[in-house]
């Protein structure tokens, strides 16, 4: 059939019939909002490239929370900004560290009624702003994996359903997966950072998590933007090594990435809307150049639609309320 008599238009005169047809919806159990809890904290402290995001101390971490469930977001990832570094992140598996205390608290008030994701890196720890202990100039992988190792048994022991290594070391998901077993926490899944890019996006995170690199960069560890294909590779073996769920980093400027992700792998599959994306809406939003509300409508559905289940983002929160109040209804 082809014109006059296919009219696709058919189906798109009313708002009633685009949302009957609909292939894509976006809901709150899909999301993940992200959390940084601040040991050094006493109130809540906004972050300067992200308005509307905050650094949380430890005795309120649970607002934060209580008003995201209340929407429809139960899902949450923590980032820890600990009161001390040193040169190998011991702050990371510290049985009192900032995440692990926020973890109790959290299944305390709440308890399995929310999902909790436990971020695992040592860059939040680390005097020197790497993922792992440096030597000579250089991050050391396999004594790095020891050390991630011990920091998703201290935060499986504390309460995470999921912990998420975000390194992107080689073999991580291994080490990870064999310390928890080893410990009888084979109930515990892991999220891997599978295809994480040396990305400019993550500007805004480094501030909120006081992570940035003291000297050089990550591009010796993180993926290059300029290669496609050994994203394939990353994902088949954090799957090879026991990943419950794949995540890749940023999402919107690698939508082509999920897609294959999404097309080959039959795993649920996150994607992490980062800082910069979020910290981009909202300084245009703020100059009065886009519409806020679209634009997060807009890209929250295309991740979707490249093949993303599950989407960290800063946005949830809003996000969530705008699905309830009939927001985005209304954009249909």
């Amino acid at each position: 059939m082809q014109y006059p008599e296919l009219r696709l238009r058919r189906l798109r005169r009313t708002a009633a019939l685009r949302r009957f047809v609909r292939d894509i919806e976006l809901h709150p159990d899909h999301w993940v909002y992200p959390i940084f809890v601040d040991a050094t904290a006493r109130e809540r402290t906004e972050i300067a490239s992200m308005p509307g995001q905050y650094r949380w101390p430890l005795d309120r971490v649970s607002e934060i929370v209580e008003v995201a469930v209340s929407l429809g977001v139960r899902s949450f990832i923590l980032f820890g900004i600990p009161e001390e570094k040193d040169e190998r992140g011991s702050g990371a598996w510290d049985e009192r560290g900032v995440v692990q205390e926020a973890l109790r608290r959290l299944r305390r008030d709440f308890g399995r009624e929310i999902v909790l994701i436990a971020d695992v890196c040592l860059c939040e720890y680390t005097e020197h702003g790497h993922c792992g202990p440096v030597v000579e100039g250089d991050v050391v992988n396999d004594e790095t994996l020891e050390l991630i190792g011990m920091a998703a048994l201290s935060l499986a022991d504390a309460g995470a359903d999921i912990v998420a290594p975000s390194g992107m070391m080689d073999g991580m998901v291994q080490a990870i997966r064999t310390a928890l077993d080893e410990d009888g926490f084979t109930g515990t899944a892991i999220m891997s950072y599978a295809a994480k890019y040396a990305s400019a996006f993550y500007g805004p995170f480094r501030d909120a998590a006081d992570s940035a690199p003291s000297f050089g960069d990550r591009r010796s560890y993180q993926m290059s933007p300029i290669r496609r294909r050994e994203a394939e590779l990353e994902l088949d073996l954090d799957v090879v090594e026991g990943a419950d769920i794949l995540m890749v980093k940023p999402a919107l400027p690698y939508l082509d990435i999920i897609e294959r992700a999404r097309e080959r792998f039959p795993h649920p599959l996150a994607a992490y809307q980062v800082s910069g994306e979020y910290a981009m809406v909202k300084a245009a939003a703020e100059k009065g150049w886009l519409d806020e509300v679209r634009i997060v409508w807009e890209t929250l559905t295309a991740i979707h639609r490249a093949g993303a289940d599950i989407i960290l983002t800063y946005y949830a929160v809003d996000a969530a309320r705008w699905v309830q109040d009939g927001t985005f209804e209304q954009l249909i």
